[in-house]
């Protein structure tokens, strides 16, 4: 029994690396909603892991290092696989011939950006209520979220059929995953409302664009959790 509830945690995470491998897999034969999906159960698994983890208290380094090595493939690997794929497939661009290189290489700055990121948090004592830097779940959603959306909806087609932009959307993401912005985390210090209050706008406008627009709300409802989030940088500690 102590075995089971000392790896439980363990295992949800594992269930979120092979979400990722399958969702990256599906991403690159085209079949975007299951890595939609995919991405859905990994978001899930990713929270479930932490809260296991500490309602049985079984944390562990090992289980740090797990969750690490799985968010690095399903919150950065396949967003940048994502951006990869929308710049391979989107219009050519004339550049000066010493400038000459395949561009759609750049969507994966993302990718290196996303590991900088998650080792540094490992290591920052700081984040416990707050972000610093937009988290690699919420990247994923916004890189992913504009990609399904064009897809399914045709969405955001000036994005996607023009390098320049996507190329743009490749290096102000990598930037936010590392950058000293705080960003409201949902960890709270207590009940009292003024204490939340940036939860609770947040989560109010969220649900308003989601009601509203559907799945091309939810890359909106990231840029609105950033905006937000520049709007109370000094209540959030």
């Amino acid at each position: 029994m102590n075995f089971v509830q000392n790896n439980l945690a363990n295992v949800l995470t594992l269930g979120n690396l092979f979400l990722g491998c399958v969702g990256s897999i599906q991403l690159i034969l085209g079949d975007y909603r299951t890595t939609a999906l995919c991405l859905i159960g990994s978001l899930v698994l990713d929270f479930l892991d932490g809260f296991v983890a500490r309602a049985l208290k079984a944390n562990s380094n090992l289980g740090v290092q797990l969750d690490s090595l799985a968010d690095m493939v399903s919150f950065g690997f396949l967003p940048g696989l994502t951006l990869y794929k929308a710049l391979e497939d989107s219009g050519n661009i004339q550049l000066p011939l010493a400038l000459t290189f395949d561009l759609k290489y750049i969507g994966l700055l993302v990718c290196l950006f996303s590991g900088i990121r998650l080792a540094i948090f490992n290591l920052d004592e700081e984040q416990k209520y707050y972000f610093k830097g937009l988290n690699t779940p919420s990247t994923t959603l916004f890189i992913f979220g504009l990609y399904y959306a064009f897809k399914e909806e045709n969405a955001f087609a000036y994005i996607f059929e023009n390098k320049v932009w996507l190329t743009v959307l490749s290096l102000i993401c990598s930037w936010l995953l590392v950058s000293p912005i705080k960003m409201i985390a949902f960890k709270f210090k207590s009940r009292k409302l003024q204490d939340n209050y940036p939860k609770i706008v947040l989560l109010l406008g969220c649900a308003l664009l989601l009601f509203s627009l559907g799945i091309t709300g939810i890359p909106l409802c990231i840029l609105y959790y950033v905006l937000i989030s520049l709007l109370f940088q000094k209540s959030l500690t």
